[in-house]
C-alpha cells in the first residue's frame, strides 16, 4: 500500500520562513567577513523582526478556520476591507466556518461591533421572542434616514398606527380590485409588446433593467394611480430609479465604513454622501410632484366617480383622518409613506424576478416542468388567450410557486438586515448582546446552510416546497426570512407573488429566453441584491 503525504499550507508557509531567515544569516555572514561588524546588531535585529513578523503574518492569515483575525486596535476592518466588494460570499464563508453565529470586532472605540447570525433560533428570538427588545432604533434610522418616518423606519406606536393602516387598505377589497386590474394592464399593454417587439428585432436587452421599469411603473400606479410609462421600447431615462439605485449604495456604504467617516463625508457633501444627497433632492422632487397632482385630481373627482378601486395614496388622503393617521395635507407623512411603498414594490419585486430568470436559464429541467405545469390548465385551450394567466389560473401553480421560493431562498432581494438591543441580551446560541452592538442577518448566507436546508442547499429544487399531498409546503419565516418574520411580516407578501408568478407564466410560457454568453453573473453590493453588471439576454417566441 502507498501512501502520499500531502503538505498542508502551513508547512508551504514555514518553508518560506526558513528560506528567509537563511537568506538573512546568508546576508549577515557577508557582513561580518567584509569587516563591517557594526552592521551585524542591526541586521539581527532586522532579522528577528521580519521572522517574527512572517510568521505572525502566516498565523493571522489563517483566518482559524475561515474566519477573520481580530487584530489589536483595528479589530477585523482589514476584513471588512478585503470583502467589501463580495460582502455576500464573505458572510457566507463566516457563517458556515462559525456554525451560524460569529462576533464580527471593529476597530476600538467605534462601537462598530456586530454579531452576524444565521441561526434560525436567534432569529425567532429576536424577531418574535424578545421582539420589544429590538426595534428598528436611532441608529437604523439614521443610516435609513431617506425613509423618513415611513414603516420602514417607524417604531412602537408609530409603527403600530402605520402597519395597522397599512393593513387595512392592502387588503381592502377596492385595492384588491385596482391590483390585480393594474398588474393585468402593465403585463398585457406594457411588457408584452416589449417582449413582442424584442423578438422580432432581436436585439439583446438586460432583462434586470427592463424588469426594474416594469416594476417601476406597476408599484408607481398602486401606490400613486400614476403610471409613469418606462417600460417602453425606447427604453426611456428613469431619473427616479437611478436616485433610488444611488441612495442605496450609499447605504451600504454607510454599514461598511465607520460612522465618524460617512457622517464628515455627509458634512463636507462628498463622497457616496453628495450622491445620496443628490438622489434624495431627485426623489423629493417626484414625489412631491405625485402628491400636488392627487390634491387637484380629488378636488376635482366627484364622490361617485365609479368602482375602479382606489391606489395607495388616494386611500390614505380620503382615509386619513379615520385611520387615525396625520391628516392629508400633512406633505412629509405622504413623502415618507410614498417612498416606502415604491422602494418595497418596486426594488424587491425586479430582483426576485431578475435572479428567477437566470436561476431557470440554469436548470432547464425546472423550466421545462413549470412549463408543463402551465400546459395542464384547462383554460390555456386557446394558444391566442395564453399569453395572460388569470388570478384563479395562478393558484393551481404549485409547481411555480415552489420554484419561486427556492429562487427567494438563494437569492433574497433585501439579502441582510440588522437590529440592536435595547437591554442587554443573551441569545439562544449562548451569545451576548447589548445595546451598542448590531445583530446582523446574512439572508443570503442562510439559503446556503446545509444545518439549515440540507445537503443539498446549493440545488434549485422546488420540490421542497411541495408536500407529499401535492399542495405548497409552508416554511418558518424566522428560516426562510424574505418576507421578515414576526411581527414585521412583509404586509405585501400576497401582493408579491401575485405579481411575480403573472410575469413569471406569461414569460415561461410565450417566449423563450436565450441568456448572452461571456457576461459575469454575480451580486452587488446594495441593499437590494441585483446582478452587478445586468443580466443581458435575447428573446424568441414559443410557439404554444
Amino acid at each position: 500500500m502507498t501512501f502520499v503525504q500531502t503538505k498542508s499550507p502551513e508547512v508551504e508557509y514555514i518553508k518560506v520562513i526558513a528560506i528567509v531567515v537563511c537568506y538573512l544569516h546568508k546576508c549577515s555572514f557577508k557582513l561580518v567577513f567584509a569587516s563591517q561588524m557594526a552592521l551585524l546588531g542591526a541586521w539581527g535585529c532586522i532579522e528577528i523582526i521580519l521572522s517574527f513578523l512572517c510568521f505572525f503574518y502566516v498565523w493571522a492569515s489563517r483566518y482559524r478556520k475561515g474566519l477573520p483575525w481580530n487584530w489589536p486596535v483595528i479589530g477585523m476592518l482589514p476584513s471588512f476591507l478585503r470583502w467589501a466588494t463580495r460582502l455576500h460570499e464573505g458572510c457566507t464563508i463566516i457563517a458556515v466556518n462559525s456554525g451560524g453565529t460569529f462576533l464580527l470586532k471593529g476597530p476600538w472605540f467605534l462601537n462598530m461591533d456586530m454579531l452576524l447570525t444565521v441561526d434560525p433560533a436567534n432569529i425567532h428570538h429576536i424577531m418574535s421572542g424578545n421582539f420589544l427588545n429590538y426595534p428598528k432604533g436611532p441608529k437604523f434610522k439614521e443610516m435609513f434616514d431617506i425613509l423618513g418616518d415611513g414603516i420602514f423606519n417607524a417604531d412602537l406606536d408609530l409603527w403600530k398606527s402605520q402597519r395597522k393602516s397599512a393593513r387595512f387598505l392592502i387588503n381592502h377589497q377596492r385595492f384588491h380590485k385596482f391590483l390585480l386590474r393594474t398588474i393585468r394592464d402593465e403585463v398585457e399593454k406594457g411588457l408584452i409588446p416589449v417582449l413582442h417587439h424584442l423578438c422580432e428585432t432581436g436585439q439583446v436587452v438586460d432583462l434586470q433593467d427592463l424588469f426594474q421599469r416594469f416594476t417601476f411603473d406597476t408599484t408607481c400606479k398602486l401606490v400613486t394611480g400614476y403610471d409613469p410609462g418606462c417600460v417602453s421600447i425606447s427604453f426611456p431615462d428613469v431619473p427616479f430609479a437611478r436616485a433610488l439605485d444611488a441612495a442605496e449604495e450609499a447605504i451600504v456604504a454607510r454599514h461598511i465604513i465607520p460612522e465618524a467617516i460617512w457622517k464628515l463625508q455627509r458634512l463636507l457633501n462628498v463622497g457616496e454622501e453628495k450622491k445620496y444627497s443628490q438622489a434624495r433632492e431627485t426623489l423629493d422632487f417626484v414625489i412631491g410632484h405625485y402628491i400636488s397632482k392627487k390634491r387637484e385630481e380629488l378636488m376635482i373627482k366627484s364622490e361617485n366617480s365609479g368602482d375602479d378601486g382606489d391606489d395607495l395614496l388616494t386611500s390614505f388622503m380620503s382615509e386619513g383622518r379615520n385611520l387615525e393617521l396625520p391628516s392629508d395635507d400633512d406633505e412629509k407623512f405622504l413623502r415618507d409613506t410614498i417612498l416606502n411603498f415604491m422602494i418595497a414594490g418596486r426594488d424587491t419585486t425586479s430582483s426576485a424576478l431578475t435572479w428567477f430568470f437566470w436561476l431557470l436559464s440554469e436548470n432547464p429541467i425546472v423550466e421545462m416542468k413549470i412549463r408543463e405545469e402551465l400546459s395542464s390548465i384547462s383554460s390555456l385551450k386557446d394558444a391566442e388567450k395564453c399569453r395572460f394567466f388569470e388570478v384563479q389560473d395562478l393558484n393551481k401553480l404549485v409547481y411555480l410557486h415552489g420554484a419561486i421560493c427556492e429562487s427567494l431562498r438563494l437569492y433574497p432581494p433585501v439579502p441582510f438586515q440588522h437590529k440592536e438591543p435595547l437591554e442587554p441580551d443573551i441569545l439562544p446560541s449562548g451569545h451576548r448582546v447589548h445595546p451598542k452592538m448590531k445583530v446582523l442577518f446574512s439572508l443570503y448566507a442562510m439559503g446556503r446552510m446545509t444545518s439549515i436546508w440540507g445537503e443539498d442547499c446549493m440545488e434549485m429544487k422546488p420540490e421542497r416546497w411541495i408536500s407529499d399531498r401535492g399542495t405548497i409546503k409552508h416554511e418558518p419565516s424566522y428560516k426562510f426570512l424574505a418576507f421578515n418574520a414576526g411581527p414585521r411580516t412583509c404586509l405585501g407578501k400576497e401582493v408579491a407573488f401575485t405579481q411575480l408568478k403573472t410575469v413569471a407564466a406569461s414569460i415561461i410560457h410565450n417566449y423563450q429566453i436565450n441568456v448572452d454568453q461571456g457576461q459575469q453573473i454575480v451580486p452587488n453590493v446594495s441593499v437590494i441584491l441585483y446582478i452587478k453588471h445586468g443580466f443581458k439576454v435575447s428573446l424568441s417566441r414559443r410557439q404554444a
